[in-house]
């Protein structure tokens, strides 16, 4: 389902208005705009379409004063409703069917209540992703849980308010759930899986042989090899290839690759087919350098130990919206089999590798919802313990400058063609950023200066730096270091050097970033002074999450004494 719901739209809005904004970010649409009174609905040709249409628009971009949301259209019967789960293993706890069910359906859900064998899904509301019940139901309808087949099936809600303007609109509570709080990229749920799944590219022209008639191959497949697979048949209309994702133990998701390839083999026989099929695994890019390995050692070694040939994607490939490399394998399918394990076994030791290094800067790092931050492919596993964005006293994250320090020869990536990559990686963001003008012909540096929140902060240095090392700014064995300048109110950077440097020294030895408040700096106009940092990118980011940290301290005693003197003003007046 591809349509569009368009929220928050002012009274002011036209079709022209909505077809300027679709137009001018690209965005291709099937039908006419309906504009009706503060809200819209449109069709997009394709689930990707619409997708990039809530990553791009929604809480991001205004409409005559107002800020659009953007999401998909649910129908009306669908709009309040729980979901009804029968047949789930009567053995099993009610906390593991929930969450395992509800990370399968990729659905948001405010609580979860379980009847006898029976699981309701309660208050269910669509997350920014747009996955919609409909999409749900669909995915866990005949959904293998330990051998017992679930039954779904909608339990409409009759307390829910009928709709119109006397319910209060469409926005109205019960009609869709509770308001957007925040865009997509800064709001996405946590997803929890049991294993990193297993991502492959099949010809088109095999996936009917894979799924076979009214869906039984694929349904002895899961059950076999006791495994979930989604074979994403709308993605990419009119694509040579398809993406399938099995969800499954390691072993599970192995058998599944297998008899996968095995069913191709056999439909390439039957119809004649005479090109080569290679196994195509899809991974996060995240994790490829660490399969290839310093020169190319990993890679070399599954080659020679499967004997098989093993091809990677460009990083040219690459976007914000596909994150993903193609692992192509060529060989024989007991060949293409063996090495399918050992590049998961390395994907995976990676993964894992990461979420003890992002779980331990979960903890020192206040301030970031990490399982917001995007940074890992959509069907992996949960990043930790859910960190709950803690914002201050006035309700939201306070904005910040950071100037981040770049080659002046890695400008032209950062940018990329027509400010296409700098515009992509600000809406993932959710931050502004800007390279400001070169300081003379021969700067050999160039400033970056990103304005945002915590998390919007995280997000773009993360890929500044991520997409220094692709484009080979730093040296295979060169770990990427860059300076990174926080301004700070003059009177408070005593706190940040503290007494004899006992502060600056503690920040350094706690986050291995070098910080630095040269002495005698005069003031800029808002009375503000430089610290500068420097080092690879978790010890920046740590070092500055502890500064904002002081400087977040510094603030409240300020508005705590000032609020004692005007308290105990009128008192020593009486006296």
């Amino acid at each position: 389902m591809n349509k569009l719901y368009i929220g928050n739209v002012s009274a002011e809005a036209s079709e022209k208005d909505f077809e300027t904004i679709f137009e001018q970010w690209k965005i291709p649409h099937s039908g006419p705009f309906l504009v009706k009174t503060g809200y819209a609905f449109v069709d997009c040709p394709d689930e990707k379409a619409a997708m990039k249409a809530i990553d791009v628009l929604s809480g991001k971009v205004e409409l005559h004063g107002k800020v659009l949301e953007v999401e998909h259209s649910v129908p009306k019967r669908q709009r309040s409703c729980k979901l009804q789960i029968r047949n789930i293993p009567p053995h099993m706890q009610w906390e593991v069917s929930a969450n395992r069910l509800l990370t399968a359906s990729r659905v948001g859900h405010h609580g979860t209540a379980q009847l006898g064998s029976y699981l309701v899904a309660s208050g269910v509301t669509l997350p920014p992703s747009g996955f919609q019940l409909s999409i749900a139901m669909e995915k866990l309808n005949g959904f293998m849980m330990e051998n017992y087949a679930l039954k779904v099936s909608y339990i409409p809600d009759e307390t829910a308010a009928p709709e119109g303007p006397s319910a209060g609109g469409r926005r109205g509570f019960n009609a869709r759930g509770p308001p957007r709080s925040s865009s997509p990229g800064l709001g996405a749920r946590p997803k929890v899986q049991s294993d990193i799944p297993l991502r492959m590219l099949v010809p088109t022209q095999f996936v009917g042989a894979i799924i076979g008639k009214e869906g039984a191959t694929i349904r002895n497949i899961t059950k076999q090899t006791h495994s979930k697979i989604d074979i994403h048949r709308k993605e990419n209309a009119g694509a040579a290839e398809k993406p399938i994702t099995i969800h499954s133990t390691p072993e599970g998701c192995s058998n599944a690759c297998r008899t996968i390839m095995e069913i191709m083999q056999k439909e390439a026989l039957d119809t004649k087919f005479t090109e080569e099929i290679p196994l195509k695994i899809l991974a996060h890019n995240n994790f490829v350098g660490r399969l290839i390995g310093k020169e190319g050692r990993n890679l070399k070694k599954i080659e020679q130990d499967t004997e098989t040939k093993i091809t990677i994607s460009p990083l040219q490939d690459l976007t914000l919206y596909n994150p993903e490399r193609t692992i192509t394998v060529k060989g024989s399918i007991e060949a293409c089999s063996r090495a399918e394990e050992e590049v998961m076994k390395k994907i995976r030791e990676s993964y894992e590798s990461d979420m003890a290094a992002m779980n331990l800067q979960s903890n020192l790092i206040p301030g970031l919802n990490l399982n917001a931050l995007g940074l890992f492919p959509s069907g992996a596993p949960g990043m930790g313990p859910s960190m709950s964005n803690v914002p201050p006293p006035g309700g939201h994250p306070e904005s910040e400058t950071v100037h981040l320090f770049i080659p002046a020869l890695a400008v032209g990536a950062i940018i990329g063609k027509q400010g296409q990559h700098i515009k992509q990686l600000s809406h993932f963001a959710g931050a502004s950023i800007k390279i400001a003008p070169a300081e003379g012909m021969d700067a050999k540096q160039r400033m970056v200066i990103i304005i945002g929140p915590p998390e919007a902060q995280f997000k773009a240095q993360c890929r500044i730096f991520g997409k220094l090392k692709e484009e080979n700014f730093f040296g295979p064995k060169e770990e990427v270091k860059l300076e990174a300048h926080i301004k700070v109110p003059s009177f408070a950077a005593g706190r940040v050097i503290g007494k004899g440097g006992k502060t600056v020294n503690e920040l350094q030895n706690l986050t291995c970033a070098e910080v630095v408040v040269p002495r005698d700096q005069t003031p800029d106009e808002n009375d503000q002074v430089i610290v500068k940092i420097s080092g690879h990118f978790f010890a920046c980011q740590l070092a500055q999450r502890k500064i904002q940290e002081i400087l977040a301290q510094v603030r409240r005693q300020q508005q705590h004494s000032n609020g004692t003197r005007g308290m105990t003003t009128p008192s020593a007046q009486r006296l």
